[in-house]
Formats: structure tokens, C-alpha cells, sequence
């Protein structure tokens, strides 16, 4: 077991590495750094950089469920209260949507049925006129839209809740390297089998007992182990920018998915950025020498591919047409590490004599988890057999697909995984 007074280093300032941080520092770890490649938290290629990210508590599996609603009720906890909306969820698919999607929707809603907290929040709507009649704000048509609402769920202002941990564990006493000289780790260092601690790209060795890789897509650049494992995968991302009545006009809206289309949040009073994610397979950027995907630059990353872009303006010819031929601004492929059963990773790395832990596998639902995931952490370095209490989050000896479709056969998932190659601008396309 880590003492309270041993040498941590975190990798990565990102939901993971800083939840971490909290549950460490709150429980009496003294001795914690955290290193981070960007000058800012949040960081710039963190997928948790974001306006918000849904905190929906119904998952087809109760595992997940009854996490999401443990997390929830930290959400409402005074630190992260100011960055949770419960605006509440409308889940549906449309008139056209495929029956892998119309499945998954019916999956979900079951899930939320069946859950005695749940069911009591949860309204259906079967057809289009009963959402018109309901969400006054949307004079969009819906085309044959049928689904449910939840009023359990809402979204966190992803960004703004990494901001407000990162200044609460430092003035606790967590130290912090930030920015490429001194922040990015070139490499975890080792002797006899075990770390002794990490340099960074200046040069500089910061020694530690207990090294924590939490990279994101970034993992398997410092843990060439966990081969494919763990994979770069990403979703487009895409703005419009509302003037300041249509902000004000929209406010209180749910989150309004279509699990064929995509979704869209409630705008931002702040930036009035309305954020919308088309649905679809995602897209991976696999080395050919290694088969491992690994994220391009977020230079590199500042589009939508037309597929994408055409899905967010056919949700928003669904539900507010006036803005479904507006510019799409602050568009993106947001980069996570994914795995393919949807499953996190939090555990020791092998041959490292536990001296290396690592956390991965957001697998695009990993952020809901944010107040909560650290304490996780905790429970695997104070497991008195050192072993991952939770089976499903123990490292998995990496399995090569080679059928280029990546995490394609988790359920909720629609679409087919693509090569970030095949949709990069000014490439040609094979």
C-alpha cells in the first residue's frame, strides 16, 4: 500500500489525472505532483476542454448506472454544483433512424424504467406533436421523433469544473508543472523493473515512488504495453454562434438527442455557442508500423468531415430550422482513449512492480464520472491484495482487431469506425 507521504506523480491534467488529485490530496496525500504538457488547465487537447458533456445516469449496463448516480449527487456537492444543468434529457430517434438505433433507444429507456429512482423522472413521447407541445422554445417539426424525457439528467460545463479543481487541489497543496519545457513528459523512468519517476522534455528527472499515467489518447506514448488496448478515437464537434436573444430564448432546453442525427446542449450564456456532435462511428488514426491510433495535434484536428457536418444541419432542420444553414464555427475532432468494450482501465501496469498505474478508456462516457473517479484511484492503491477491486477495470492483455472498426460493436454506438487519413482535409480519399 502508497503511504500518505509517498511521492506521487500524476501524468496528465486532464478529468482523470486531477479527480485523482482531489481524492488523493482530500484524504491526506502530501506529496502530489501533477504534470501536464499544455500551459493551461484545462488543457487544449484534453476531450474534457469543452463547454459541457452530457450526465445522463441511464446506461443499458446497472453497473454504470448506479455510478452515474453516485456521481450525480457529487455533482451537487458545493464544488461542482456551479457546473451541473439539470436540464434534463430527450432521447429519441427519428422517422428515418435505422433499427440498430431505434433498438438502442428502447434499450435505454428500459434501463431507465426499471430504475426505482429513475422511472419517476422518466416521460415518454411517442410521436412528434406531444415534443412540440412540450418544448415551446423549438419550431422545428420533429419528423416522425419518438423517444422519452428524463428529467434526472442535465450536463456539466466540462471545462469550467477542471478549472475549479485544478485551483482547489492546488490551494490544497498539489503541485503543478505545466507547458512543454516543463510539464510534458518525455518518459517514465525505471530501474530494476520498477519507476523511480519521469523526466520531462527539458531534461529534468522529478524522482517518484508511484508514477500515474492518466494521458488520455496520449497513453500509449508513455505505456508502450498497452498496445491496443487502448486506442485514439474521436467525434467531430461543431459551434453556432447565437446573438444574445436566441441565447436567452434557448435557455432551459434539454439536451436534445436524436441517436441517429447527434445532439445539442442548451447555448452558453457566456460564449452564446450552441455545441452540437453529429452521431456516427468516429474515427481513429492508426500507425501503420505499430497498429496503435495515436491523436494528430489539435492544429490538425480543427475540422468537421462533410458527413458530419451535413447530420448537424439536417438535427437542426428537425428542431430549430432558423439556424440550420448557419456557419458552424470552433469545429473539431475531439480526441479520447477508448477501448472496445466501452470499459475504463484503472490499474497497476504490469512488470512495474505496482510502481505505475494507469487510467484510460473514457471511452466518450468517462467525464460524468468526474467528481467521482478518483475515489477509484484510491481504492486500488489502498487494496490491501493490491489488486483492482473491480474486474472489468483490470488491464487487459491487448487483443489486435485489424478490421479497422475500433469499439464498433459496443451498442450504443452507430456507425462504422474511419481512418482519420480517409477524412483529413486536402488528402485524397481511397
Amino acid at each position: 500500500m502508497v503511504s500518505k507521504s509517498t511521492p506521487i506523480a500524476i501524468v496528465g491534467g486532464g478529468a482523470f489525472g486531477l479527480s485523482t488529485a482531489l481524492h488523493l490530496v482530500r484524504d491526506g496525500y502530501n506529496n502530489i505532483s501533477v504534470f501536464e504538457q499544455d500551459d493551461q488547465i484545462p488543457p487544449r487537447p484534453s476531450a474534457a476542454n469543452d463547454l459541457n458533456k452530457i450526465v445522463r445516469a441511464e446506461y443499458e449496463d446497472p453497473f454504470y448506472t448506479d455510478l452515474t448516480m453516485q456521481a450525480i449527487a457529487l455533482w451537487k456537492t458545493p464544488l461542482f454544483a456551479p457546473h451541473f444543468h439539470q436540464t434534463g434529457f430527450l432521447h429519441c430517434v427519428s422517422g428515418k433512424a435505422p433499427e440498430r438505433a431505434v433498438d438502442t433507444l428502447k434499450r435505454f429507456q428500459a434501463a431507465a424504467d426499471d430504475h426505482p429512482e429513475l422511472r419517476k423522472h422518466v416521460v415518454p413521447l411517442a410521436n412528434d406533436e406531444e415534443i412540440r407541445q412540450r418544448f415551446w422554445q423549438y419550431d422545428g417539426q420533429f419528423p416522425g421523433w419518438n423517444g422519452y424525457l428524463n428529467t434526472f439528467d442535465g450536463y456539466a460545463h466540462s471545462g469550467n469544473a477542471l478549472k475549479a479543481v485544478y485551483q482547489a487541489t492546488q490551494k490544497a497543496g498539489v503541485r503543478f508543472f505545466l507547458g512543454e519545457q516543463h510539464g510534458a513528459v518525455a518518459e517514465v523512468t525505471y530501474k530494476n523493473g520498477r519507476s523511480t519517476g519521469l523526466r520531462t522534455k527539458n531534461g529534468q528527472f522529478h524522482p517518484a515512488e508511484l508514477v500515474i499515467v492518466a494521458a488520455g489518447a496520449a497513453a500509449a506514448k508513455l505505456v508502450p504495453a498497452i498496445g491496443s488496448q487502448v486506442v485514439a478515437k474521436s467525434w467531430s464537434v461543431a459551434h453556432v454562434h447565437l446573438t444574445e436573444e436566441e441565447t436567452s430564448a434557448l435557455r432551459g432546453i434539454p439536451i436534445t438527442y436524436a441517436r441517429d442525427l447527434g445532439f445539442f446542449f442548451e447555448p452558453d450564456p457566456v460564449t452564446q455557442l450552441l455545441k452540437l456532435c453529429p452521431m456516427g462511428g468516429g474515427y481513429v488514426n492508426t500507425d501503420p508500423a505499430t497498429g496503435v491510433s495515436h491523436a494528430p495535434s489539435v492544429a490538425d484536428s480543427a475540422f468537421v468531415p462533410p458527413d458530419d457536418e451535413a447530420k448537424i444541419r439536417q438535427l437542426l432542420a428537425h428542431t430549430l430550422p432558423t439556424l440550420a444553414n448557419r456557419p458552424l464555427v470552433r469545429k473539431s475532432l475531439c480526441w479520447f482513449a477508448d477501448t472496445s468494450d466501452s470499459d475504463f482501465i484503472i490499474d497497476y501496469v504490469p512488470h512495474t512492480s505496482n510502481s505505475v498505474v494507469l487510467l484510460s478508456g473514457d471511452s466518450g462516457h468517462g467525464f460524468k464520472m468526474f467528481p467521482l473517479f478518483g475515489s477509484w484511484v484510491k481504492a486500488l492503491l489502498e487494496a490491501k491484495d493490491q489488486q483492482q477491486p473491480v474486474p472489468r477495470w483490470r488491464w487487459k492483455e491487448p487483443q489486435q482487431s485489424g478490421d479497422g472498426k475500433w469499439g464498433d460493436a459496443v451498442s450504443w454506438r452507430i456507425g462504422s469506425t474511419r481512418e482519420f487519413k480517409d477524412i483529413q482535409p486536402g488528402k485524397p480519399k481511397l
